[in-house]
Order: C-alpha cells, then sequence, then structure tokens
C-alpha cells in the first residue's frame, strides 16, 4: 500500500515573526511572574503577620538594589499581563482581528506597560520622599 504524502502543518518557519505573536508569548510569560511575585507578596505579608523583626529582615531584601529590579519586574509584568488582558477582551468581543488592529493593539500594549510602570515607580517614589 502506498502511502500519501500530506502536507505538513504550518509551524513557526512559515509564519513571520510580528508584535501579535510577541504579545501573546509576553502575556504568558508575565501570568508565570505574576505567580511567582504572589508567592513573594503572601511571603511579605506573613512577615508583616510574624513581628518586627521578620519583617525587617524581608523590607531588607525588598529595599536592596536586586529586590527593587525584582518588584520593578513584578509591576511591569502585572501592567503588561493587565493591557494583554483588555486586548484579548476586545478580541473576545469579536474586534481587531484584522492583521493591521491586531498588530497595533500588541503594540500598544508594550507601549502602556512601560508607561504605566514608570508612572507607577515615579509616583511612589514622590510619595516616600525619595525623588
Amino acid at each position: 500500500m502506498a502511502q500519501v504524502k500530506r502536507p505538513l502543518s504550518p509551524h513557526l518557519q512559515v509564519y513571520r515573526w510580528g508584535a501579535h505573536m510577541a504579545a501573546s508569548i509576553i502575556n504568558r510569560m508575565t501570568g508565570v511572574a505574576l505567580s511567582v511575585g504572589t508567592i513573594l507578596l503572601t511571603w511579605w505579608l506573613v512577615a508583616i503577620a510574624t513581628g518586627y523583626e521578620y519583617f525587617n529582615t524581608i523590607q531588607g531584601y525588598a529595599d536592596s538594589a536586586f529586590g527593587r529590579l525584582v518588584l520593578f519586574g513584578i509591576t511591569y509584568a502585572l501592567m503588561q499581563h493587565f493591557a494583554g488582558g483588555i486586548r484579548h477582551l476586545f478580541m473576545d468581543a469579536g474586534k481587531m482581528y484584522d492583521l493591521k488592529s491586531n498588530t497595533l493593539s500588541a503594540k500598544l500594549t508594550f507601549v502602556f506597560a512601560i508607561v504605566a510602570t514608570l508612572a507607577i515607580w515615579i509616583a511612589a517614589y514622590k510619595v516616600m520622599g525619595r525623588l
């Protein structure tokens, strides 16, 4: 019996890389990052409940350069995931399926996430009196 040659499914080699693909992948990655951030938030809340000494230890980690970098990353992940969620809400309603508006909305999620993250951190530093 002769074997029939069937076409292969399209794969990454067939598609051109675009902002809409990056936004989809980043949305999944930020979801994972936010899961880690939730664990860190829980650790911080447990430290508050445990006592002053343990809280100061955890707060020392958060106040270090590495801790601030992690917190900045979590803030970015939250803003990116939020923007991606709003984008998908519109797509679930049947909007933005043409390539032009889909790509534009994907790019806008990145712009929003960067601007919102910087705005949050600048506002926080002003409130703390460090700016």
